[in-house]
């Protein structure tokens, strides 16, 4: 890069910083725990507003005490009509604090020191809202009579049962007939610098209870009692060991892992009647959950035909995988990032999900592109100052290349 172009750079960068620093700052203020808002989607939408977007407030979920609105809020903002349809997703709810003198400056005071802002959302993911934002309001004042749509779809309810936000949204968009082409989640994508990861698909997640029944008894007595505990340690060993698929180019193999076992009375001589498992998948495109819970129910199956006990298992869908291919969104998402940190970014599926699962099923290209994630859920949360002027100015240019080539 020329020494004229660096410059350049670095002053838009400055101005960029500061305008997202300031906006950050106004959204860490508010303590907007699941599912809490608090004000922080009214902030955005009166910015959005001015700048000539569309503003709709979306509630679904139980009344709150005041009988007045539902417990989730959401906010669909567009600015255009025509397509194609650039969305940024995000969410301004927050994980709670936990024990508030753990931390090093209180979580709903967003502090800057080191080099870095510390808050309560300032990774994960307010930070990217903030940048959203500026970076729209300097393009829309740019290119005024830009082609296609930008919308903004922002929940809060993300990091809690996510049922009353981004896919209820989605239902409602979907409802109307109202598409996007393109969208950019601002999760936390990025590892050790900013823009070296973005995330252009998801895992599948498929949740199991498995409950097995035996019989109460004496354990001087077995003869008489059914040890679920005993019944299920075959199965399991063989569901642990089982091989899923071996993952694709873009997905790593599905993996399985248990996260609880509960059982027992408390006492050393009793044998408990029931025995509760909680396991989880991360799958890949390889398989399906049809094809997950087949092989499960046959390995308990198999291992249950001569036993007193017996077994049943309750599944829960959190979100099916998701892969957006090299195209014109991830190669937009990589220019836009090469221009301003000068990086080769690599492409991911790796991590949890996001509330991308709900918006990639309608057909729109998804991507995760955010901060760096080193501190997400943590006490301390924080993220560096320098990287806010280049994350929005990263999203600017994502912008730019999908609605001025």
């Amino acid at each position: 890069m020329s020494d004229s172009h660096n410059q350049n750079m670095t002053h838009q960068q400055e101005s960029h910083q500061q305008a997202t620093l300031n906006l950050s700052i106004a959204l860490l203020e508010r303590p907007s725990v699941t599912p809490d808002d608090d004000g922080c989607q009214d902030i955005l939408s009166k910015r959005l507003s001015q700048a000539g977007f569309d503003c709709e407030f979306m509630y679904f979920g139980d009344r709150d005490k005041t009988g007045e609105h539902a417990e989730v809020k959401n906010l669909w903002a567009r600015r255009g009509t025509a397509d194609p349809v650039i969305c940024f997703a995000g969410h301004t709810d927050v994980v709670p604090t936990g024990d508030v003198n753990n931390w090093t400056y209180p979580p709903f005071t967003p502090t800057i020191a080191d080099g870095y802002l510390w808050a309560r959302g300032a990774a994960d993911m307010k930070t990217g809202i903030a940048a959203f934002t500026i970076a729209a309001e300097r393009f829309v004042a740019n290119h005024p009579e830009h082609n296609g749509s930008i919308a903004f779809l922002i929940t809060s309810d993300e990091e809690g049962p996510s049922i009353n936000g981004t896919v209820k949204v989605i239902e409602a968009l979907e409802a109307r007939n109202e598409k996007i082409t393109y969208c950019l989640v601002g999760e936390p994508s990025s590892t050790d610098t900013l823009g070296d990861i973005i995330k252009n698909g998801r895992r599948g997640s498929l949740g199991a209870v498995l409950t097995v029944t035996g019989k109460q008894g004496h354990v001087a007595y077995p003869h008489l009692a059914s040890n679920p505990i005993h019944a299920a340690t075959s199965a399991l060993a063989e569901l642990t060991a089982a091989t899923w698929d071996a993952g694709n180019d873009y997905f790593p193999a599905t993996s399985l892992q248990i996260s609880n076992i509960n059982s027992g009375t408390g006492a050393t001589n009793v044998i408990p009647e029931t025995l509760e498992v909680i396991f989880n998948f991360r799958f890949s495109t390889e398989t399906n959950e049809e094809e997950l819970k087949a092989k499960t129910h046959d390995i308990f199956d198999k291992h249950f035909a001569s036993s007193k006990a017996s077994y049943d298992i309750h599944w829960k869908l959190s979100g099916q995988p998701f892969l957006t291919p090299e195209g014109k969104l991830v190669s937009a998402c990589q220019r836009a990032i090469k221009s301003v940190t000068d990086i080769d970014t690599i492409l991911s599926t790796s991590g949890g999900t996001s509330d991308g699962r709900f918006i990639a099923p309608t057909g729109a290209q998804v991507v995760e592109l955010g901060v760096r994630n080193a501190t997400i859920h943590q006490v301390d949360e924080k993220v560096e100052v320098d990287d806010l002027g280049k994350l929005a100015q990263i999203y600017e240019g994502i912008l730019e290349n999908l609605l001025l080539d």
